[in-house]
């Protein structure tokens, strides 16, 4: 027996590439970096009042996310050869330093993959604060986003991002999570915040950014790390990894250039906030797409993304769901044009794993799937995060919105009776 197990562990170590293990792993801490630049995205755009909260949604998710990865949820989504969902075969971490996913055929070691995993599942119940600012109570948040990891994003995960998954087998592409990260996010932000309801003042009351410094910082930081979110999804150091890297920075810096187009000609002005949000909306919609385009496309798809979600981020005036921070305009939004846009202009030749979209002679069938991938997205994702949020409002004492005073007074001293500043008169 021994024999046996030491010839499977020397398989297991001429199949592990250092290069691509050194690669993956640095990725990880790329995208785990992303976490607290979305914070001080975020953190800058709400009132001062709010700011420590806002920052402390955002690195809770780093503590309770993680734990809940370790104990169920990597192996919901990647264990097993269920479509719908996973096992209970890697939970509590069983075997998992060993057991690769399922499907997978690594070059890294599991635990890396794991790991690199693991941040995006932290990011992406991160990205719904934006749209709950300045009114949730923190308590519901922990219950929330506990309840989220394992209801709506390890189901998801597992039909996109597992080969066992029924969205994969279909042969719907999505790089580095459109569909999981941002479609996910983005439409259970706009769930979240039908049952909330909007904040007091809203949209009478100006409510300005306090500190656009801290967004353009978390903007730059979300920048950086997007090079692993989206570059380490190739599992690999190579090729498609170099061309992810490249489509990364060209879609964030066309759609920039996009949002302020349109920002420019309905305003007259180009602004900070503008560039920020501009260059998000690119990496949004880059990310499904990034290793499956080449040439001129990431730059097409940035600029459409720019523009378009400029002008969405307009839609919550006419519909009046208040999206405090715009992450349906620019998650849901940019992760629907990206998931989209990747049906015509995914190229077989950049990636073999991938497709030829519309314009590269291969159909509508890859639009087809891309179509039925979002769609099948926002249908669970919206649905179960309604009803998370609805049953939570009925059954945590006090609900799950700060009373009215509280609002008034801020997150900051309501709910951690801490202040963002400590201004002295001197």
């Amino acid at each position: 027996m021994d024999t046996v197990w030491d010839a499977v562990a020397a398989a297991q170590r001429v199949r592990i590439n250092p290069g691509d293990t050194a690669w993956v792993l640095g990725a990880a801490a790329l995208v785990m970096f992303m976490t607290p630049g979305l914070a001080l995205f975020y953190g800058g755009m709400v009132r001062a009042k709010n700011v420590l909260g806002m920052l402390m949604q955002n690195f809770f998710c780093l503590g309770l996310i993680s734990v809940i990865w370790a104990a169920l949820t990597y192996s919901l989504a990647f264990s097993g050869d269920n479509k719908w969902i996973g096992n209970l075969d890697l939970a509590w971490l069983r075997e998992a330093a060993t057991t690769s996913p399922t499907g997978f055929e690594l070059s890294i070691p599991p635990l890396v993959f794991l790991a690199f995993q693991l941040m995006f599942a932290i990011i992406t119940p991160a990205l719904i604060t934006g749209a709950i600012a300045d009114r949730m109570r923190f308590s519901a948040w922990v219950w929330f986003i506990g309840l989220w990891a394992i209801l709506v994003y390890a189901p998801i995960a597992h039909w996109v991002f597992s080969p066992a998954g029924w969205l994969f087998k279909r042969g719907a592409l999505d790089f580095a999570g459109g569909t999981v990260v941002h479609i996910n996010a983005g439409i259970a932000a706009l769930a979240a915040v039908f049952v909330l309801g909007r904040r007091r003042g809203w949209p009478g009351h100006p409510m300005p950014p306090h500190a656009l410094p801290f967004t353009l910082i978390g903007a730059g930081i979300l920048w950086f790390g997007w090079f692993g979110f989206n570059a380490g999804s190739a599992l690999k150091a190579d090729g498609i990894a170099a061309q992810a890297l490249v489509n990364t920075h060209l879609a964030a810096a066309a759609a920039m250039l996009g949002w302020l187009g349109v920002e420019r000609l309905r305003t007259g002005h180009a602004t900070t906030l503008g560039a920020a949000s501009g260059l998000v909306a690119g990496l949004v919609a880059i990310t499904p797409c990034a290793g499956f385009v080449g040439g001129m496309a990431p730059i097409y798809i940035g600029l459409i993304a720019g523009a378009v979600c400029a002008l969405a981020v307009s839609l919550k005036f006419k519909f009046g769901y208040d999206d405090s921070l715009d992450v349906v305009g620019v998650h849901l939004v940019g992760g629907l044009v990206g998931s989209l846009l990747l049906g015509f202009f995914a190229d077989a030749a950049i990636n073999p794993a991938g497709a030829d979209g519309v314009f590269l002679g291969g159909g509508f069938g890859l639009f087809g799937e891309q179509v039925l991938a979002v769609v099948a997205t926002m249908v669970w994702s919206f649905a179960v995060t309604f009803g998370i949020v609805f049953v939570l409002s009925k059954v945590l004492p006090g609900g799950i919105r700060v009373s009215a005073e509280d609002e008034d007074t801020g997150l900051d001293l309501s709910q951690h009776s801490e202040t963002g500043y400590a201004l002295e008169r001197v």
